[in-house]
């Protein structure tokens, strides 16, 4: 009897041992924080463009009294399909998620580039609508859906499929009450050569919130089918003087991007094109230009209640002349201006200006004014909105515990079949400087934890601790359009805590670490071009955060 309790006793010892040694290998991020840098900058009647930097693409707003509501493509991330507010359209304040649970959208399998697609947001009858496409989120390729909200901040319901093809669907609704769904897809008969798209329209049923009536293909191929446009997508209706203008990016969203637009006197046309089309474009333009903004297009409009109009769409800012960029496809504003019944977003040969006069719209909250500086204690309940996660999972692979951050073990990073503990925030500067607190002690090989600045599952970079041939080490690795790692640069680690900073510079980063009172530079002026989209290939842009891996 004795010898079973001492047993007991034994066994009870090392599963506390156990249970220590898993708590003391877990990664503990104390602190975050971000500082982006720019020399641009605006008085009190003007704002920077972008309104919204870093990986915001794919802007759709609507008005609803005085308020204004934005949502962007989120592609493979977690939470996705974020809602924003503002009062003058320069001011922008994430207040939610339209894709905040996991059971909305399984993302298994889903790449960085995949997932949420070009969204629309409209509201009608006390309702907010938000259509959308999933890419690979299904047994489908891709789903067309839409959702719906009685506050823009959420809870928004589960999508419901739309049943056809294509991608960016959007919805208007007429002065009737009538609302039609307006998409791209293929084009009647079959695709002429590669890249020709067509724009469809149907009628929508708020109601039983179904497709009624026959598609109508109001668009084939673009402004001129005898030039071949490509890629005719992100389409918009909108409604003046009682003429139908559909609005609709062509040209693919790279270099030869550019917006068109289209008017008819009946909802399903015929749609002629502007004669002085594009309305929006940047392709013509010399690259070596200064503070170069390159791929414009995918607007949409917005009319404010002063009576003025105004477009936000995506663009780039390649951090040099040879085109590449990290910071993703961001969000921008410009006024709209009206000429013989059309609207102009810009006039042909001009470079999207960085400084701008605001609206006439009284100013409300604080613009991000070129440069940006926040830090993140992790002293709340839960992280804050602009943290994003890689595909999702049904709890969180991380916890917030007396001012830290602890990750429990998800899967490797680069494995798009696996969700890697990782929390990241996007980065909206060429020339910004992040850091962190990292505490971790791995107990097996391969384990590690530390900053990593992922642009795919293909593209990304590591700075942390590792454990390698039994010993922990401080390291750089690094994945480029690759599926295997290279390790750039590394060091013994003698403790373990450390301060991990990285210091990017357009197409370059330094790598400085802090451990036990002495700062040191582990790797300096290292070449990052394979975080460019340009590079890594793909919609997003590059997402910078915390990382932790144990077997």
């Amino acid at each position: 009897m004795k010898q079973k309790k001492l047993f007991m006793l034994f066994s009870a010892l090392i599963a506390l041992v156990g249970m220590d040694t898993a708590l003391a290998s877990e990664a503990k991020f104390e602190r975050f924080s971000y500082h982006g840098e720019s020399d641009i900058q605006a008085n009190a009647h003007q704002y920077v463009n972008p309104v919204m930097p870093g990986f915001y693409p794919d802007p759709s707003v609507t008005r609803v009294g005085d308020d204004y509501y934005l949502v962007n493509s989120s592609f493979g991330y977690f939470p996705g399909l974020p809602i924003f507010h503002s009062k003058d359209l320069v001011s922008w304040q994430q207040i939610g998620n339209a894709f905040d649970r996991y059971e909305q959208f399984n993302f298994a399998n889903v790449g960085t580039s995949r997932g949420i697609f070009a969204p629309d947001i409209s509201y009608h009858d006390g309702l907010f609508y938000l259509t959308s496409t999933c890419v690979e989120c299904s047994e489908h390729f891709l789903d067309n859906f839409v959702m719906t909200a009685k506050e823009p901040q959420g809870p928004w319901s589960e999508p419901v499929s739309l049943g056809f093809g294509g991608i960016d669907p959007s919805i208007f609704w007429d002065d009737d009450g009538k609302a039609y769904i307006v998409h791209n897809d293929d084009p009647q008969g079959g695709s002429l050569y590669d890249g020709h798209k067509a724009i469809w329209l149907q009628q929508f049923d708020p109601q039983s919130m179904k497709m009624v009536g026959e598609r109508t293909q109001v668009i084939n191929g673009g402004v001129d089918l005898k030039q071949q446009p490509f890629w005719i997508e992100g389409p918009h209706i909108f409604k003046k003087d009682g003429q139908y203008y559909l609005t609709a990016a062509e040209g693919g969203t790279e270099s030869n991007h550019s917006q068109v637009i289209f008017r008819a006197n009946s909802i399903k046309g015929p749609y002629l094109p502007y004669a002085h089309n594009p309305i929006l474009t940047q392709r013509t333009l010399k690259k070596d230009r200064k503070n170069p903004v390159a791929n414009a297009g995918h607007a949409d409009l917005v009319q404010t209640q002063s009576g003025d109009w105004w477009s936000v769409f995506l663009a780039v800012r390649p951090y040099d002349q040879t085109g590449d960029f990290s910071t993703g496809r961001e969000t921008f504003l410009l006024p709209v201006t009206w000429k013989d019944g059309w609207p102009v977003i810009l006039e042909p040969g001009k470079p999207v200006p960085l400084v701008v006069s605001r609206p006439e719209i009284h100013p409300s909250g604080q613009a991000i004014q070129g440069s940006l500086k926040y830090s993140d204690e992790f002293n709340e309940d839960q992280l804050s909105l602009r943290w994003i996660s890689l595909r999702n999972t049904k709890a969180p692979l991380y916890r917030l515990e007396q001012g830290a951050l602890m990750f429990r073990s998800g899967g490797r990073i680069g494995n798009q079949k696996e969700v890697p503990a990782f929390v990241g925030v996007r980065q909206q500067h060429n020339q910004a400087t992040v850091s962190t607190t990292l505490a971790f002690s791995p107990q097996h090989n391969g384990d590690q934890a530390g900053l990593v600045a992922l642009q795919s599952d293909q593209s990304f970079l590591f700075y942390g601790i590792e454990k390698r041939h039994g010993k922990n080490i401080l390291a750089v690795f690094s994945r480029e359009q690759s599926a295997e790692d290279r390790l750039i640069r590394s060091v013994p680690l003698p403790a373990e805590t450390v301060d991990l900073t990285v210091h990017i510079n357009g197409g370059k980063m330094t790598f400085d670490y802090r451990v036990n009172g002495q700062s040191k530079i582990l790797l300096a002026d290292f070449d990052t071009r394979f975080l460019s989209t340009t590079k890594a290939g793909g919609f997003v842009g590059t997402v910078i955060g915390l990382y932790a891996y144990q077997k």
